[in-house]
């Protein structure tokens, strides 16, 4: 007997139907915004994320020696990934870009509460457009396809922030903080204790009264104050946030939105606007999903400059969010018609099953010689709605039997009429 590997998780067809259809509502929703579809390997080169993140990422990498040599690891995000898409074919490609591409993930971190090591994402970016109007439709697509999956801005709000104001506001403070490590404080602060916090932006050079100074304009957040704290660039980011939120607004995403400057998202290569999902409630207790504008990674990769930003929303803690508030997709089998053999009537059977498969339907019949009260049982299991009885009996008259699950009533039918010229024809039809 094989334990599963900590992290990793099986999804049975109950659980996979649910994860389906919010799948395929979240990728609905980015076809409708006109973002395509791309596909990726699950391998690159570990070289890649060293690069982008420094030497430690490599500890939170599943990476190996492949036969050729190569030093590789199992993909740990998408954003590196079609950054170099895009590099390979930058001069090909029309712009904007517009991709999306829903896929799994793997990291070697500490399991948790939608947390695991193998996670999945669906992840939905534009490339080549600095405009405030591609930020504010990442947060329209996000909010549309939340409120599509059955939330209200009562179960979820975005908390909007930018990387900039950060970043001149500690640069107006000391040229010499090194705002990087600051900024990772920020993104720190609702996990750790006050002293622990203030601990952390002082280490990256700030005083004890900069870094109280600073944390109270940021969770102020009064914009008119900090443009004016600031040189010409601390102004324009807070110009340029407002702009998105402006944007947002006239989107749709506006009500969803709230401003949070203590928002920080830990990854470096953010360089503008970003924000986090939350709970309205509080009871999932961490980020349900994140994004924001990443304008220098294609550069970094060896392409022309290339504003960017995206979004990546994490199945688990997005289940968990929909979960809460009541409106995860249902875990159960859904089969429309069971079409039961009796006796020597497999041919017939087998095209009254293609004839309604033809129209659409979820269609099952008997593949393992069973009886006829083994074959009900299996029918009610998977949650057929119909029952299609084709027996030699009810051949020797023409007929095949038309039974309703829900209430047990059922009639017959002329088998040359069934399912006839009806899309989904069912006992009412013909009782």
């Amino acid at each position: 007997m094989y334990d599963r590997l900590k992290g990793f998780r099986d999804f049975y067809p109950e659980e996979m139907g649910s994860r389906r259809e919010v799948i395929d509502t979240m990728e609905g929703v980015a076809a409708r915004y006109g973002f395509r579809e791309v596909g990726t390997p699950a391998l690159e080169r570990t070289q890649m994320y060293v690069d982008k993140s420094g030497e430690e990422i490599v500890d939170e990498l599943y990476t190996f020696t492949d036969k050729g040599g190569r030093e590789v690891a199992l993909t740990p995000e998408l954003t590196p990934t079609v950054a170099r898409m895009v590099v390979a074919k930058q001069q090909e490609l029309s712009k904007p870009i517009k991709w999306v591409s829903t896929r799994p993930f793997w990291r070697y971190e500490q399991v948790q509460q939608g947390r695991f090591r193998e996670f999945y994402q669906t992840n939905v970016d534009i490339f080549g457009s600095s405009d405030p109007a591609a930020d504010a439709e990442i947060l329209a697509f996000a909010a549309d396809a939340l409120t599509e999956l059955g939330l209200t801005g009562d179960d979820f709000e975005f908390r909007v922030s930018h990387r900039d104001i950060l970043g001149g506001l500690l640069s107006a403070f000391d040229s010499d903080v090194d705002a990087r490590n600051a900024i990772r404080a920020v993104d720190k602060r609702a996990k750790v204790d006050e002293t622990e916090y203030m601990r952390l932006l002082e280490s990256a050079g700030l005083t004890d009264s900069q870094a109280q100074q600073f944390d109270d304009l940021i969770a102020a957040g009064d914009l008119d104050a900090i443009a004016e704290f600031g040189d010409e660039d601390l102004a324009a980011a807070v110009e340029n946030l407002r702009n998105v939120l402006d944007a947002a607004e006239d989107f749709g995403a506006g009500e969803f939105c709230s401003l949070s400057l203590t928002t920080a998202r830990g990854l470096d290569y953010y360089t503008g606007v970003v924000f986090e999902c939350f709970d309205s409630t509080g009871e999932v207790s961490r980020a349900v999903f994140g994004g924001g504008r990443y304008d220098d990674l294609i550069e970094s990769f060896g392409g022309q400059p290339t504003p960017a930003v995206g979004v990546a929303p994490g199945h688990a803690p997005l289940q968990l969010l929909l979960q809460r508030a009541g409106v995860w997709p249902e875990e159960e089998l859904v089969t429309d018609y069971y079409v039961l053999q009796v006796g020597d009537t497999r041919p017939v059977a087998a095209r009254v099953a293609r004839d309604l498969r033809a129209t659409g339907n979820v269609v099952e019949t008997d593949v393992a010689g069973r009886s006829f009260g083994a074959q009900m049982s299996y029918a009610d299991s998977v949650g057929a709605e119909t029952v299609v009885i084709v027996g030699e009996q009810d051949l020797e008259n023409d007929e095949v039997t038309v039974k309703e699950m829900a209430s047990g009533e059922q009639t017959t039918a002329p088998v040359d009429d069934f399912p006839g010229d009806r899309d989904a024809p069912t006992y009412d039809d013909y009782a």
